[in-house]
């Protein structure tokens, strides 16, 4: 049974709106020198179904992009395509890292967000704060946001993955698709 394109961009449409709409509600940890953008654990998602790619990279640039206009987000127009980026591109690894499973667990998938919007982000708060590349500067704001990604991502992502394979609910939402390949 093949996805219909409505239904994929239904589907993309609605996680994009759960991520922009769970950021900007929660905008003061959202946002800043430290963050913790608990929407982040959707990045996770396409480990079910690459068209989950799109859903998180548009709830992201969403998110900036509003966040910008309303003085939310303190890296004004930098986040809007560089944060949306580091998401995007996270979201294209954790997929390619889906069938890599540690007792039926995509663990792997969970790194690629954390560690790009480390650097990105990390990399974006720096110029901020110090109008140039300094290393020192930029080693507290990457283990910062970091910091934030992992709990998003290894501590809410995971068991959202998890919890949503052990319901069904995937099987659902993504009938067309199979499970995992291979597992460690």
């Amino acid at each position: 049974m093949k996805q219909s394109k409505v239904y994929q961009m239904a589907l993309a449409a609605m996680i994009a709106a759960m991520y922009a709409a769970v950021s900007l509600a929660l905008a003061p940890i959202s946002f800043g020198t430290v963050q913790l953008r608990i929407a982040e654990a959707l990045t996770l998602l396409p480990v079910f179904d690459p068209v989950m790619i799109v859903g998180v990279s548009l709830g992201c640039l969403i998110t900036n992009t509003v966040g910008f206009f309303t003085g939310a987000d303190i890296l004004g127009w930098l986040d809007i395509p560089f944060g949306t980026l580091a998401t995007a591109i996270a979201a294209v690894l954790s997929y390619w890292l889906r069938n890599v499973r540690v007792k039926g667990i995509p663990v792997l998938s969970a790194l690629p967000p954390v560690l790009l919007n480390a650097a990105i982000v990390g990399g974006e708060l720096t110029f901020l704060i110090a109008g140039s590349f300094q290393w020192k500067i930029f080693a507290v704001q990457a283990l910062s946001v970091g910091a934030g990604e992992l709990i998003a991502c290894a501590a809410l992502g995971l068991p959202l993955v998890w919890m949503l394979e052990k319901t069904g609910v995937t099987k659902r939402l993504f009938p067309c698709r199979g499970t995992h390949e291979a597992s460690l």
